[in-house]
């Protein structure tokens, strides 16, 4: 066998086997299921091939993480990252063809809830981790496995606790690679461009609450704390904050340009990039802040009036435009009602230049000669925010070559969530190439 050829023969086991594992998350801690049974299994996985690993309970009964390190030939070298989670947001079976937690392999694809998002990549680091260490293979700096709980809902019991409360785990590391990039785009027959996540907008659930006077549903009210919490929701539901090019959006439209031929006027944006087809749907919600209602609370009677009432607003906010926005909102939502943060994670925003992204784009090209390699913003989050706030530089880096056709960004969190067979052994051989370079 070649030196890849065992990560590939057991890749796609390994991420049928993790899809089996029911792992999701609905938010509440109550209810979380299977996240300890993962961690044990990717446990069991690494010490089969003789890693010392160490598992993290993360500030929650069964919210485990399980943490690797493998030691490079050069110690004095920054630690390079490579996170991963366990979790995945829930699925209802009577939506899908196959069943969400069946794991099932047909028609040249996994299938099951996360096969996305994001098991696919922890099935290809582990596979890749598995090889290295059967082999004795020396990276050139130490590398940092780490499998870790509760993405799907901020990382309070996962990477957030983790960064907070155990920093020594990510000693050294100064690098970090996970979700969500290096998948590609076809722009020609023979042409792909590969887009490496290198922004992420910042994310600010925020809870809005009104008070009023109660009363009998049928009298003149003139205090009715329903009002004043929808009219503030329409006022910020309905706004539209102004355009605003990042770095790092400005230079995936002038490299995307480039490639293409086309052309991404700024009084005309949107317009334009809707000849990306379903790109157009990520990047475009990249280049201006949203706040979009998500939740509406209130009163417990269709007779009574009630004292107060709530709404929740998933506000997605750009590098650099933190307090810009937060002006822009409270002259919204007026003076009668208050706000606070359900969830404030901030964005994170690194350059495209440097040795690990020049490493990215050269491990893609051994396995598809045309890659050209491109930064972009993603509009959600990832563990990466906090990884960040360790100074960590952060990348997502999930290599995948997919189908012309697949309508890839639909597939997050969506019915029928699968990624290729061929995606999957595509990634790993990529990932091992990476991985020996850095």
């Amino acid at each position: 066998m070649t030196r890849t050829d065992t990560a590939e023969a057991e890749v796609v086991e390994l991420c049928s086997e993790l899809i089996r594992i029911d792992t999701t998350n609905t938010g509440d801690p109550a209810t979380v299921t299977g996240e300890r049974e993962a961690a044990e299994y990717v446990a069991a996985k690494l010490v089969e091939v003789g890693y010392e690993i160490e598992t993290v309970e993360s500030g929650a009964p069964r919210r485990d993480n399980v943490f690797c390190r493998l030691k490079g030939a050069d110690p004095s070298r920054g630690a390079l990252l490579v996170h991963g989670h366990l979790d995945v947001v829930p699925a209802d079976p009577s939506e899908w063809s196959v069943h969400p937690f069946s794991g099932a392999v047909r028609d040249g694809y996994v299938w099951g809830r996360g096969a996305v998002d994001m098991k696919d990549m922890v099935a290809m680091t582990l596979a890749v981790a598995r090889r290295f260490k059967r082999d004795g293979v020396v990276p050139p700096r130490d590398i940092v496995f780490a499998f870790v709980a509760d993405e799907e809902a901020g990382g309070k019991y996962g990477a957030g606790w983790l960064v907070e409360n155990r920093p020594d785990l990510f000693a050294g590391c100064t690098e970090a690679v996970g979700e969500v990039g290096g998948f590609s785009l076809t722009l020609a027959e023979d042409k792909r461009v590969y887009l490496i996540e290198s922004a992420e907008k910042g994310i600010a659930w925020m809870r809005l609450r009104a008070r009023g006077k109660p009363g009998h549903g049928s009298f003149l009210h003139e205090d009715n704390a329903v009002t004043k919490v929808a009219e503030a929701v329409a006022r910020l539901g309905n706004h539209t904050f102004p355009l605003t090019l990042t770095d790092t959006v400005r230079a995936f439209l002038e490299q995307m340009s480039e490639l293409t031929g086309l052309e991404f006027p700024e009084d005309d944006l949107e317009g334009s990039l809707a000849k990306l087809g379903p790109l157009a749907r990520i990047v475009g919600a990249t280049i201006r802040d949203t706040a979009n209602p998500t939740m509406l609370s209130a009163g417990y009677k269709a007779n009574v009036i009630p004292s107060s009432a709530e709404a929740v607003v998933d506000c997605r906010v750009l590098p650099g435009r933190q307090e810009a926005f937060l002006r822009e909102v409270d002259e919204l939502l007026g003076p009668d009602v208050t706000r606070e943060w359900v969830t404030d994670l901030p964005p994170v925003e690194t350059p495209f230049e440097g040795p690990l992204v020049e490493a990215m784009a050269a491990a893609l090209r051994t396995q598809d000669p045309t890659a050209a390699t491109v930064p972009y913003m993603l509009s959600g989050g990832t563990d990466s925010k906090h990884f960040a706030q360790l100074g960590m530089r952060c990348f997502g880096f999930a290599p995948l070559r997919l189908p012309p056709d697949l309508d890839f960004a639909s597939l997050f969190h969506g019915i029928d969530e699968r990624v290729p067979v061929d995606a999957l052994t595509f990634g790993t051989r990529v990932l091992d190439t990476f991985l020996r370079s850095i």
